[in-house]
């Protein structure tokens, strides 16, 4: 359900630019007066749309990781703790599927398709999120200590984290170099200013402050569990 500042929000957007642009005439008018340091403290701090959710992609692939160390411990019969699959697929669903791919769904792919600009491309991610929602529903189903202990049960899992994988790895790295470059040069600089603020307030009311840094955490401590946390362990030997 939609929160009173979300349908707000939304409302500045659509309304012809004329809420934005007057939000943004008020923005410059403030920082001419609080002195020239202003503008900057405020633009150090403020994230792009494209880099908001390029870094939630890099949250996303540190979890294909995780799950590409399911799959090999799955092929190798080693241990496999359920829970730290469930945490997984939790921030999947959590961060991934209800928060970053609902922000591409709710104001990146309708801009797309009213331009008819990429729309194919857009038809294709939009399925593949639908996709993924089944296969998260299915990793989650089948992490559990029975389900690992069961050879079909377990198969079906190795098999779904494949399937999730293979299509994240594209999926993100074609909204990475061409769907997010794309967006910027549709939208005027300043609606994609307020959707930077907007995907922001977004992040925090769903999160709380920082966020993003305590999803990042979640995933560094999975990490640290399967024994995958250290960098240096994926640079071959020369």
């Amino acid at each position: 359900m939609l929160t009173d500042s979300r349908r707000q929000f939304l409302g500045g957007v659509t309304a012809g630019g004329l809420v934005l642009s007057a939000c943004s005439t008020a923005r410059e008018s403030a920082m001419k007066k609080e002195g020239p340091g202003t503008k900057k403290e405020e633009s150090d701090d403020e994230v792009s749309p494209a880099e908001d959710l390029m870094r939630e992609h890099g949250v996303l692939k540190r979890i294909l990781l995780i799950y590409r160390e399911g799959i090999q411990r799955i092929d190798t019969k080693e241990d496999l703790p359920p829970d730290l699959l469930t945490a997984s697929a939790n921030l999947i669903r959590r961060f991934i599927e209800d928060y970053h791919e609902k922000l591409e769904e709710d104001y990146l792919f309708p801009r797309f398709r009213k331009a008819g600009s990429l729309v194919e491309l857009v038809e294709t991610l939009t399925a593949q999120h639908q996709r993924g929602r089944s296969l998260t529903d299915t990793i989650l189903r089948l992490s559990t200590a029975a389900g690992l202990k069961n050879a079909q049960d377990r198969q079906k899992l190795r098999d779904t984290l494949h399937l999730f994988v293979r299509i994240y790895e594209p999926h993100e790295a074609r909204e990475d170099t061409v769907l997010f470059p794309a967006f910027r040069k549709l939208v005027a600089r300043n609606e994609y200013d307020a959707l930077g603020e907007g995907f922001e307030k977004r992040e925090h009311e769903l999160f709380g402050e920082e966020g993003f840094e305590k999803n990042v955490e979640e995933v560094a401590r999975i990490e640290k569990a399967l024994g995958i946390y250290d960098l240096a362990q994926f640079t071959p030997a020369g």
